[in-house]
């Protein structure tokens, strides 16, 4: 229900994630704080489409609070939110489910003006198979690091189909060539295509993207994985803690309830 997502409330969200220097009130600190992509995945994931949007139009609001120096500054600034939160709830859906994202898609249409809306394809439909599969493979080694190779056994043991078995294939972190097959829907379809595919959003800011979904979904596993995640990708503690705290809130107001208690950073 939008009515969940109140002023008050996002406001007391927004002020959750630790601000970097200088004035959090200026165009670029507005749209590249990214507690709004928090909430929005948050709100998505535990089926609260019309919150998502409502998340969406704060954050316009408070862009027609700052000045620009022209016109066209500000349209850049209105659509690169607009981008990043569909890009957001997209990523989210591989987790939380397509039906979810879909309909916080459908809600954040509804009130997206029509020169913020997508024309094109963002994502290069061009590129061949081999490449979204390299590209997943580096960006699974990038967020995962040191556990890279402990995750990817585990995905390729539990099902072919996830990720190709291990067997006479000698696993290297550097995912070489040798290896081209390895983890195939992990690396190719979620992180080649689905997380990779744009640069709309930073490497850490698809680790929170997952983590919050997993948080909504109370996947204790998933979560503590993507916590780390984020603080491979150079997220602080303060940060990542700021993360699982947004998540918690939206998630708990939305009426998720977890089952063991979810995974501290």
């Amino acid at each position: 229900m939008a009515q969940l997502a109140t002023a008050q409330f996002l406001q007391h969200l927004r002020s959750l994630y630790p601000h970097q220097s200088g004035s959090p009130d200026t165009p670029s600190a507005i749209v590249g704080q990214p507690w709004y992509l928090i909430a929005a995945v948050a709100f998505s994931a535990s089926n609260k489409p019309d919150a998502t949007a409502v998340v969406f139009q704060y954050v316009l609001n408070d862009l027609e609070k700052v000045e620009f120096a022209a016109e066209k500054d500000r349209h850049a600034a209105r659509l690169a939110v607009a981008r990043r939160i569909r890009e957001a709830v997209l990523q989210s859906g591989l987790l939380s489910g397509y039906a979810r994202a879909i309909n916080s898609l459908v809600a954040l249409h509804g009130v997206t003006p029509p020169e913020l809306r997508e024309q094109t394809t963002i994502r290069n439909t061009n590129q061949h198979i081999t490449d979204y599969a390299e590209n997943g493979k580096r960006l699974f080694k990038a967020m995962y690091g040191d556990t890279a190779e402990h995750v990817q056994t585990l995905l390729d043991e539990i099902y072919p189909d996830m990720g190709e078995q291990l067997s006479n294939i000698s696993f290297s972190l550097n995912f070489g060539a040798d290896h081209e097959n390895t983890g195939w829907f992990s690396n190719t379809v979620g992180y080649g295509i689905t997380y990779r595919g744009t640069n709309v959003l930073s490497q850490v800011e698809t680790s929170y993207v997952i983590a919050t979904a997993n948080i909504c979904m109370d996947t204790p596993r998933q979560i503590a994985w993507h916590l780390a995640n984020a603080r491979h990708g150079g997220a602080t503690v303060e940060q990542a803690k700021a993360v699982r705290e947004i998540a918690m809130e939206v998630a708990s107001a939305a009426g998720i309830q977890w089952t063991e208690a979810v995974p501290e950073v």
